[in-house]
């Protein structure tokens, strides 16, 4: 077995996110330690999750929505039980699948996608892209969450081929715009929240709840073209240069319960790369 307790694994023990696999056709909901895939049906069909309320069947679904919307008590006892067996040793073989045997699939289905402009020396980055340096961070950003509605079919698994987008740009020293290919193609790697707890029209959520809405953390590839943006933001925020792709470390999602600061790569982005999931 992998050395699980090594801080310098992507998916060491401090991690156990989740996922879904696909082995030779059978999918099945997965999650990971080292270099070997968890299968979580086989799992469940040992009875290692016999003492939780797991509806049968629910780790043979295409998506982990089923799974999530179990809610937190079920989906941490899911993983604080992994967590267990593996520090005690006490998992068969016949539950691991070397993950170069298995083709990872975009997690979750993704129902809406908001984009956080989060960080303060990126809006200034950009700001002065976009402006220029005493007008780059704007007011409004000191005081308030700066987003963007997104688009969630644009999210894709990692490894997913991105197509470089076209549309209007304008240099500052021409008068006009021209269409072409996007010349300022970039990504920002952004951590990802996958929201699991439904709210209704207008509900209000204390921010001392929050985490109680939170399933899971994973990486993320928020993939721009400045050049179109630049053109387009005014006065609506951005459009075609920032809703042709996303992706990232998506093909896990690392669980949250206690572990904001200790899960180290959860997977389920804009590109989703690894297809995993991390939640607590």
């Amino acid at each position: 077995m992998d050395n699980q307790s090594s801080d310098s694994l992507d998916f060491s023990i401090h991690n156990i996110p989740f996922g879904v696999a696909d082995m030779n056709g059978r999918i099945f909901v997965c999650s990971r330690i080292g270099s070997r895939i968890i299968d979580l049906a086989e799992c469940q069909f040992q009875g290692m999750f016999d003492h939780i309320d797991v509806p049968a069947g629910i780790f043979e679904r295409r998506y982990l929505n089923t799974f999530i919307s179990l809610g937190k008590k079920v989906t941490s006892a899911v993983r604080e039980t992994l967590i267990k067996r593996l520090e005690l040793q006490t998992v068969g073989d016949s539950v691991f699948v070397d993950a170069s045997q298995v083709r990872m699939l975009l997690p979750i289905e993704i129902g809406d996608y908001t984009d956080f402009y989060s960080s303060r020396e990126h809006a200034y980055n950009v700001g002065v892209m976009f402006r220029d340096p005493d007008n780059a961070l704007l007011p409004n950003w000191l005081h308030i969450p700066i987003g963007y509605h997104g688009r969630a079919s644009s999210i894709v698994v990692s490894g997913t081929d991105i197509k470089r987008p076209s549309g209007q740009t304008k240099a500052d020293n021409e008068d006009k715009p021209t269409f072409g290919p996007s010349k300022q193609l970039d990504f920002e790697l952004e951590m990802g929240f996958v929201i699991g707890r439904s709210t209704t029209l207008g509900q209000v959520i204390d921010v001392n709840e929050a985490e109680d809405y939170i399933f899971g953390l994973m990486l993320f590839n928020d993939w721009s073209a400045r050049d179109i943006q630049k053109w387009e933001y005014v006065p609506l925020g951005p459009f075609l240069g920032k809703n042709f792709g996303h992706g990232g470390k998506q093909d896990f999602c690392s669980n949250t319960r206690g572990h904001f600061t200790s899960t180290r790569r959860g997977f389920c982005s804009r590109q989703l790369s690894t297809g995993f999931t991390s939640r607590n």
